[in-house]
Order: structure tokens, then sequence, then C-alpha cells
């Protein structure tokens, strides 16, 4: 188990039901501290960690009575983790998809590029639903033609390891990032604001309902959020298109080790 007083590990969570317990019980394995936000959940598979405390070391858990979406779970993460003096968070779904395993591993990457953000970039299985995997597609040809292709890693892949002052500093700039547009929408926009983003390779397992696995995606709905962000994202880069040419250009020249990668 590794820890941290600098990153720490948040896991924001509706309605997860009784994985979230097995998800809590690795990411304590792997690092520590834990930060557990129960986002307006009603199944009561948080109960556990409020009733014996001293049973779950190194965890803390949040508890929102309304449903903020993961976005605005992201935000007030980020304020937390500001006020108790840690420099980086990273986000990890808690419905089983992501590995645990793999946090110190981009934990360890975010150390060495502290004002990276670091990307998980997913390695599907066999278990990843095609129309999933189809559908997410555009979103990634969008999102890269909004940066230029300066590098982003999936989109819509939300294990990321965040700068805190970042993060902060774009949600403060948008209404918008607070539900199924969060992990796109703030991908591009710390790209805009000259955040380099680094990947690293994570795999991904989709855990089926017999297992507990659940989703909360919602087709038509999450879908018409998709359009509704790439439009604004959209407008919104035609103005600062030159500029997000220098990024990419900067961005790719770091990763190439290039001499002039600061300019």
């Amino acid at each position: 188990m590794n820890s941290s007083s600098t990153h720490v590990l948040v896991l924001p969570s509706y309605n997860t039901g009784p994985i979230l317990r097995r998800t809590v019980e690795a990411a304590l394995a792997c690092w520590q501290p834990v930060w557990l936000f129960i986002d307006g959940s009603t199944d009561g598979a948080h109960a556990c960690f409020l009733e014996h405390p001293e049973d779950w070391p190194g965890l803390r858990v949040f508890v929102s009575e309304e449903n903020r979406g993961k976005g605005g779970t992201a935000a007030r993460a980020a304020d937390e983790a500001a006020q108790a003096g840690f420099t980086h968070l990273l986000l990890m779904d808690a419905d089983g998809q992501h590995p645990a395993e793999s946090v110190p591993e981009l934990m360890e990457q975010s150390c060495g590029q502290l004002e990276a953000v670091v990307m998980g970039q997913p390695d599907f299985g066999p278990d990843a639903p095609w129309v999933r995997l189809a559908g997410r597609q555009l979103s990634i040809g969008l999102t890269q033609f909004e940066t230029l292709w300066g590098g982003l890693a999936d989109p819509l892949f939300g294990m990321r390891v965040y700068p805190v002052a970042a993060l902060r500093q774009v949600m403060a700039q948008t209404q918008f990032a607070r539900r199924y547009d969060f992990d796109p929408e703030v991908a591009v926009r710390l790209f805009w604001a000259g955040v380099p983003p680094v990947k690293h390779r994570v795999p991904v397992r989709y855990v089926s309902a017999e297992e507990g696995g659940v989703s909360h995606f919602h087709y038509l709905r999450d879908n018409v959020f998709m359009v509704w962000l790439h439009i604004r994202l959209l407008l919104a880069f035609l103005p600062r298109c030159l500029s997000v040419a220098r990024l990419s250009r900067r961005f790719r020249r770091l990763r190439n080790g290039g001499a002039d990668a600061c300019c």
C-alpha cells in the first residue's frame, strides 16, 4: 500500500450497490488516503463506512443528499483537496471498471510530471459492449480536433490524476461539465489552459449485472449531453484555434523531448 500527503484518491459513487465495498477495499489496499464521495445515493451501500469508520483506516467519507453528477462531485472534491493541502487528486469510478491496481502507476507518473494531467488510456477487453465502443469514436474524433491532435487520451475515460489548482480553475470557468459531459469537457479545457496531457494505458473491465455491475448511462439523455457539449466546445475553439495550434505543437515537442519544447 502506498500513501501520500500530496496525492489523494477520490471515488465518486452514486447507487453503486454491493460492488462499492469491493472497490473501496481494493482502493485502500493500493493507496491512502482514499476519499469516498456519496453523490445522493439511496441504496445504502455506504452505510458500513459510516457505522464503523474505525474499520476503514485511510478512508474519509463525504455524503451529499443531492445528486450533483460526477463533475459536480469532482469540483467539490477539488475544493476539499485544496483546503486539506493536497496538490493532486486521482478520480476513479466506483463501479469496478477502473482497476485499483493501476492507481500507484498513475500516481507515480504524476509525481514525475506535476504540471500534467495524467490520463488513463483504456485497454478494453472482450467484455466491452461494442455499441459503447463504436459510439465513443465520434467524441474521440471531435476532442482530437478541438485540441488539434495535441495528445489527449480517450476523452470519455475518467481515470485521471488532476492538478488540483488547474482543475478548480477550469471548473470555475464553466457552468457545465457537471454530469456525463465532465470527462471530455474538462480534458479539452485543461488542454486549452496549457496543462499538458500525459497518457497511461489502463485495462478496463465491464462488470456484468450478475457480478453486481451497474450502469447509469442513459442513451438518449447522455448523447444529448454529448451533442451540446461539442457544440459549445467547437464554438469556443474557433476564436482560439491559433493558440490551440501553438499548444498542440508545444505538447508534441514535450512528448518527443525536443529542445524547444518550452517555447
